[in-house]
């Protein structure tokens, strides 16, 4: 599903928020429509999530009041932004504690930008031998994807731009606004140095 230009920006956020790309009622719709999509495919068998932290926090904790399937949580620490903008370094910050030996996975992440993090993420799921894996993110950014990965679920197509909102953040802020906004340029990229 891809994303559609959105509504008013509230006041409070105009100075920060260049646009809202996707509306808090936007997202609640596609939420319960990805639920349904994923209890289609499990038809009733638990389900562990394994989730990855933190973006998806946010949309993980809708997703799972949604799905009325029996299922197991946990989650896998990863940062590869720090303050920044740019994916660097992946460094694991909490390994999955839950034996997922023989069970149905479902990796929900926040976003599929790059690629990068679910490359090295999904061969340390399928080390642990699941039955079989699943991906769910809630945004997809295919213009900046360096690897060739697709999400088996997806709430939305977005086009390249830096998103904050529900659960993204930009050096830990943003993340509790109902929407998905597209942060103002000139608060992330440094500013052009005098000639």
């Amino acid at each position: 599903m891809s994303a559609r230009s959105a509504a008013p920006i509230p006041p409070h956020w105009r100075r920060e928020v260049q646009t809202v790309l996707l509306t808090e009622a936007q997202i609640a719709r596609r939420v319960r429509a990805l639920a349904r999509e994923i209890e289609r495919d499990f038809r009733g068998r638990e389900l562990v999530i394994v989730a990855l932290l933190n973006g998806t926090v946010v949309f993980l904790a809708d997703l799972i009041r949604q799905l009325r399937l029996p299922l197991r949580l946990d989650f896998i620490g990863v940062s590869s932004y720090g303050s920044g903008t740019e994916s660097g370094k992946l460094t694991f910050t909490k390994k999955l504690c839950l034996d997922v030996r023989g069970r149905d996975v479902l990796l929900v992440d926040d976003m599929l930008d790059t690629g990068q993090t679910l490359s090295r993420v999904l061969p340390k799921l399928r080390a642990a031998k699941p039955r079989r894996i699943k991906v769910c993110v809630l945004l997809d950014k295919p213009a900046r994807r360096v690897r060739k990965l697709r999400a088996d679920y997806v709430g939305f197509a977005i086009p390249d731009g830096f998103v904050v909102g529900y659960g993204l953040d930009f050096a830990e802020r943003y993340r509790n606004l109902p929407f998905i906004g597209v942060l103002r340029p000139e608060l992330y990229r440094p500013a052009e140095p005098c000639p």
